[in-house]
């Protein structure tokens, strides 16, 4: 049996269709408030005692919500927790047993969804440690269930080495409100985020109705935005000596180490049969570049080696309510570098090397990050004037967790995380140090004695995924007087605006010269008045707006509306030549990646797309 146990604020569900296996005389709809939420997997495993492993599941259960003090369970067949389920029959059996003896001393009021439908649902998980717990209850063992209770321990570490209580930072910084979300002091907003309207507004990106939840279409503006992304990631790896690869988005589940690694995510995970084999897609680039390492010739002398992918695309099958926007979704793009090193000693420098890189990308893209370092409390005891390290280099607080014992492939990890609108994380840069992985995928190396080590390896997204990346440079503009993206993001950098139509010609050179030195810039033939064409490329946050009229073209001296030097209704024009306009948008992208534009230089000629 493979039970998901949430603490939800809700749980509701809706039976939509049947399938050939489907319950009858069913409760088609059905909610719950407060409750503990038992996901269930039945497994061909439990057939040998299915009154046994339904006892101890329901035990498991009800210790569950007595620990969290709720009364209301809620018990919800789940399959896909398992690629070994057991027939319907034993499973609806099951999960019958479970149901009665939850409510056998009247203490708790008990639900079930039904069996063999297909159902859409909605949860709000609590968010804090206890509020998210796996199980596996096996047959045959009176009474023993795999059960771990892990203690979470935070406080916070200064630049000066000290320790100190987290609450005491609990403020509106960016640092106060991570650790708000993170201990669970503060409460969800059920408020869209800023980014989603604005992602539509901006004609950047959105949904895709004729594909899956949490799947998007991409216009030409939010594509370039992407592509940048990607080319400003790939640079940073390859400056640092990643080598980029690319690997399948398919694996086979019957493969015992992508099994045991898939597990590790439960039913978050798009399951589905090629022929007779049992396949998944894959939620990172893990699997392929394991299978690389696991086949290459290893020697000590190329350690730390370090491996590159864009993952395009990873999945995670996301609960439907929570894919809202750019900041949680079933398909995204994921930077994903794993470095294999040569002992624990070199894994702690490459770490030190790829944080600070995370830092920077911060400062790249211009919005404020914070950190939570989450390590066991061995590795603490064992690593605490590096963890303190890392700290001053990083020179700011950051929030530590300590785990009383390890639950993951890693053993220490950061998450640098970007605030949206409504002060809630957006978890971007990570790095793990991961000791699972090479004992698991048979990846080896052989010392200098000959004898076999298990490399530890590093996972680390330089920015987290580009979808989130843009999720929090939509977010940031809440706090900006005046809202743009950095200017080497921005799709159209330099718009120039004829005052009338003879001022046209001058003006589409002028914008052919500008594209000609490598600065994206577009200009506005349209038949409107100077007024609407100006508040335009201001609802188009264009950094730099050039307004063309006799005088201008008398005396090559443009005035330049810098939209990152204005005020809301107080624009801060310079005069400048076209060659100083153009050194001057140079030096705000910098060495920065550069594309060139991705839609007409006319704007006459730009589709609408929303």
């Amino acid at each position: 049996m493979r039970l998901l146990l949430i603490h939800s604020d809700n749980i509701e569900y809706k039976a939509q269709k049947k399938t050939p296996v489907a319950e009858e005389n069913i409760i088609k709809e059905d909610e719950m408030q407060e409750a503990l939420t038992a996901f269930c997997a039945v497994e061909k495993a439990d057939e040998d005692d299915i009154a046994g492993v339904s006892s101890k599941t329901a035990a498991d259960i009800l210790d569950t919500a007595k620990q969290l003090g709720v009364t209301n369970i809620m018990i919800y067949p789940y399959a896909h927790l398992s690629s070994d389920l057991s027939s319907p029959a034993k499973a609806v059996e099951a999960l019958s047993k479970i149901e009665d003896e939850c409510r056998i001393n009247g203490e708790f009021t008990v639900k079930r969804a039904p069996f063999g439908w297909y159902k859409s649902f909605t949860l709000s998980c609590k968010g804090h440690p206890l509020s998210e717990l796996s199980r596996t209850i096996t047959p045959g063992e009176e009474g023993k269930t795999e059960k771990k209770t892990v203690e979470h321990n935070f406080f916070v570490l200064t630049p000066e080495g000290e320790k100190k209580d987290y609450k005491d930072y609990a403020d509106d910084s960016p640092l106060g409100k991570l650790i708000k979300k993170e201990t669970g002091m503060s409460v969800e907003s059920g408020k869209e985020p800023l980014h989603v309207e604005l992602m539509r507004a901006k004609e950047l990106v959105d949904y895709e109705p004729l594909s899956d939840v949490g799947h998007h279409r991409w216009m030409p503006k939010g594509k370039i935005i992407r592509d940048l992304l990607s080319d400003y990631v790939l640079g940073l790896v390859l400056n640092y000596g990643g080598m980029p690869v690319e690997t399948p988005v398919m694996y086979d589940l019957d493969n015992h180490a992508i099994n045991e690694h898939a597990g590790k995510f439960g039913e978050r995970q798009y399951r589905f049969k090629s022929g007779n084999r049992n396949m998944m897609l894959r939620f990172a680039a893990c699997f392929g570049m394991f299978s690389i390492m696991h086949d290459m010739h290893i020697s000590p002398n190329t350690l730390p080696m370090k491996m590159y992918e864009l993952s395009t695309y990873s999945f995670r099958h996301e609960q439907k309510g929570e894919c809202i926007g750019l900041k949680r979704l079933r398909a995204f793009t994921m930077p994903d570098m794993h470095s294999m090193c040569l002992d624990m000693n070199q894994t702690l420098e490459c770490f030190e090397e790829q944080l600070m890189m995370g830092w920077q990308t911060g400062k790249d893209l211009e919005y404020p990050l914070a950190a939570v370092f989450r390590c066991t409390e061995d590795f603490y005891k064992d690593h605490e004037e590096w963890v303190k390290k890392i700290v001053r280099m990083s020179e700011v607080p950051v929030l530590i967790e300590t785990l009383s014992d390890r639950v993951h492939y890693w053993i220490a990890k950061i998450d640098l995380a970007a605030i949206d609108g409504q002060g809630r994380p957006i978890e971007n840069p990570t790095v793990q140090i991961d000791v699972e992985s090479a004992e698991r995928f048979d990846i080896k190396y052989y010392s200098v004695k000959n004898e076999e080590v298990r490399p530890p390896i590093i996972h680390c997204s330089p920015t987290g995924s580009i979808e989130r990346v843009i999720c929090a440079l939509l977010e940031n503009t809440a706090s900006q007087e005046v809202p743009m993206l950095p200017v080497w993001l921005s799709p159209t950098q330099v718009r120039v605006l004829p005052v009338s139509s003879k001022h046209t010609e001058y003006a589409g050179e002028l914008c052919n010269k500008i594209n000609s030195a490598g600065v994206r810039c577009d200009f506005d033939d349209r038949e409107e008045s100077v007024g609407k064409k100006i508040r335009e490329a201001g609802m188009d946050w264009v950094p730099y707006v050039v307004v063309v009229g006799d005088s201008e073209m008398e005396s090559g001296k443009l005035p330049v509306t810098i939209r990152s030097m204005s005020k809301p209704k107080a624009p801060y024009k310079e005069e400048m030549t076209a060659e100083e306009l153009i050194s001057k948008v140079k030096e705000d992208i910098g060495s920065r990646p550069f594309r060139p534009m991705y839609t007409s230089k006319k704007l006459s000629a730009k589709p609408r797309f929303i």
